[in-house]
């Protein structure tokens, strides 16, 4: 069972148990969730670090790192030219054997990271921002057993689109396989029925996987009682 960090009677390989990776770049809210039991790894990019008002990259590491204790941290790159992209990644990978280093499928020109990735055979790298067949195709030749293949299932759903089917064209790969942009904790279970290895979660889905199997007669009631405290002093 994906939440209790054990596997379900009826699991089997075709329906196995999904990592949860803790998705953010608020310290304080790493620092409340980061060691949770459920929580298997830590990743974070810079629309999170921006938000989060980070300013020194290699001082922010060095408290994810501390919190992760030795599990899995996805480190984003920052540029946009290849050559740099590359010394970024060497960079990065310096600062700890259990991080991963981000590389977005292309860069803002839309030139394939393809050919990076090639010469970081040896890193560990979470390639992101996937989310199409093709990309998925393209990348399989390139991939290996220690890299990470996060497809943005959230933002393929956004669109109007099923993102399963993509996320089982994912399986095909000789890679981890990450569900990543999750809107909600059912992607928790539709992660794990169709096979990921890992599912990216906020704090705030995090804080929701404790309602798992609760009774939607007694959250039926707790809602309405939210709702006439809520209501009370607002006059008609």
């Amino acid at each position: 069972m994906a939440l209790s960090g054990k596997p379900s009677a009826s699991a089997t390989n075709e329906d196995k148990v999904v990592k949860i990776f803790l998705d953010t770049a608020d310290v304080d809210r790493l620092q409340l969730y980061g060691n949770d039991r459920r929580v298997h790894g830590i990743t974070t990019n810079p629309a999170l670090m921006k938000k989060a008002g980070i300013g020194s990259y290699r001082n922010f590491a060095t408290i994810v790192l501390g919190i992760a204790n030795g599990r899995p941290v996805s480190l984003e790159v920052t540029a946009d030219d290849l050559d740099e992209m590359e010394r970024q990644a060497r960079e990065l990978a310096s600062w700890g054997e259990n991080v991963y280093v981000k590389l977005p499928v292309t860069n803002t020109r839309g030139e394939s990271t393809i050919p990076l990735i090639e010469k970081l055979q040896e890193f560990k790298l979470n390639i992101t921002a996937v989310m199409t067949g093709a990309q998925i195709e393209a990348l399989r030749p390139v991939l290996c057993g220690h890299h990470i293949l996060s497809v943005f299932a959230g933002r393929i759903a956004d669109t109007g689109r099923d993102p399963v089917h993509i996320m089982r064209k994912a399986r095909l790969c000789h890679a981890q396989v990450l569900w990543a942009s999750a809107r909600e904790v059912l992607n928790v279970y539709q992660a794990e029925e169709c096979g990921c290895d890992i599912i990216t979660l906020t704090p705030d889905l995090i804080g929701k996987l404790d309602l798992h199997g609760k009774s939607l007669t007694d959250y039926s009631l707790e809602t309405v009682k939210q709702f006439h405290e809520d209501g009370k002093g607002i006059k008609l």
